[in-house]
This record gives C-alpha cells, structure tokens and sequence, in this order.
C-alpha cells in the first residue's frame, strides 16, 4: 500500500470490531493499524504518528478518554486527529471526550459509509487544501472573499454584517473542528459586554438562514462545528 495514504490507527478491546473495521476501511484506500488497548495504542501511535486516531472509550485498564488525554501530552501527537467511536451517546460523554481533546464523537451502531464519511471530514481538516490566509477561501460550493468581504454560495454572493462574516470565517478556517462557545466569543467578539450565548445563537441562526443548513453543524453542549 502506498505510504502517501492516510494512515488511521483503530483502537478496541473488541477483537470483532477491529477487523470488521480494519476491512472496510482498508477498502477506501486507508493504511489501517490496530491496537487491542490504551497502553499499546499510545506506543503504537508515537512509532506510526498516524493521520487519525478512532478510540473505543469503554476499555480496561486505561479507557479510551484517558487515553486521548496521555496522546495529547506527547509533542508529535498533540495534533493529530482523534475521534471517538462508542456505544455511550450520553451527553456527559460526549462533553468529556471534547474536553480531553477529542476531535469528533462517534456512536455505535454506525454504517461503514457513513463512518467513512465521517473519517473524509475530520481528514480534510488536516489536508492543505484549504488556504485561510488566501483572499478568497474555497470550501466546495461556498467561497468566502475576504477582500470584498462577503461570501458566495453556489454562485449567489451575499453581504453578510461583520459579526456574522467574522463567525463564518472562523468556523470554516478547520471545517471538521468543533469550535467551543467559549473560543468562539473570545474569538468573535473579545472583551465587548453584554455577549454570551444566545448572542452565537442568533448569528447561526441568521448564517444558517442566508447559506443553508448543511454548513454549520451544532455539537450539544460543545457549540459548533463547519462543514462541507
């Protein structure tokens, strides 16, 4: 298998759903590693340096968000992408598993496109195809032209208010990445008074009712994430 294919490491306790995982995804083209738990993926994972990570979080001994929290202290690993993928949907978990630096959350029982799927969008958050620094930023049918500031949408350019430009613009510099209320007040609108949630609230509303639903995906109790 050529080397220039992303490289995922699939971490489970469960032997069943390494392999069935392992096939279907070395079908796409992936270059497909295994680990049967926390202590052999991390050794696994400083060797390999994979592309993405795919945690189970219900393991023995060290569990998948403690794993993640060790992958995040290793210097050549503090960016690579981790996804969790579980049977647990509670939103506590969830929340848990962003907070130690998980990059997406998976449930159980998922099909293998649509986990493929899924896999697409957190690795193209890593791929240099998206220049934010450009004028003019290309993310399928949507550009956001910085110099005129204003944003096409399947070719219909629309003037969006600053705040909302600014929203859009930082959500799509890492489509994929969950962006969390906190970072994204801080980012948008700094140290203005009277900001806080239902103010982000408003402006998705408004973005969402000027480009569409598809872009601007909400994570519950996180905030929110871009994609395309």
């Amino acid at each position: 298998m050529s080397n220039t294919n992303p490289k995922i490491l699939l971490v489970d306790d469960e032997q069943d759903i390494l392999d069935f995982l392992g096939y279907n995804l070395t079908k796409e083209g992936y270059d497909v590693i295994t680990a049967n738990n926390g202590s052999d993926a991390i050794k696994i994972a400083k060797k390999e340096l994979p592309n993405l990570i795919i945690l189970d979080v219900m393991m023995p001994e060290l569990d998948g968000m403690e794993t993640c929290r060790q992958l995040r202290e290793i210097d050549s690993l503090k960016d690579v992408l981790i996804a969790f993928l579980t049977a647990r949907n509670e939103d506590y978990s969830q929340i848990a598993g962003f907070d130690v630096g998980g990059d997406d959350y998976i449930t159980k029982p998922i099909k293998p496109r649509v986990l493929s799927s899924r896999i697409k969008a957190l690795l193209r958050r890593s791929a240099p195809a998206i220049e934010t620094t450009a004028s003019q930023v290309d993310l399928g049918e949507l550009q956001i032209d910085k110099e005129r500031h204003l944003v096409i949408n399947k070719g219909v350019e629309i003037s969006l208010p600053k705040k909302e430009f600014k929203l859009l613009s930082l959500l799509a510099t890492k489509p994929g990445k969950v962006f969390t209320r906190e970072y994204i007040l801080q980012q948008v609108w700094g140290d203005e008074v009277v900001v806080g949630d239902r103010t982000i609230d408003v402006h998705v509303r408004k973005l969402r009712e000027k480009l569409g639903d598809e872009y601007i995906k909400t994570i519950k109790g996180i905030g929110y994430k871009f994609e395309f």
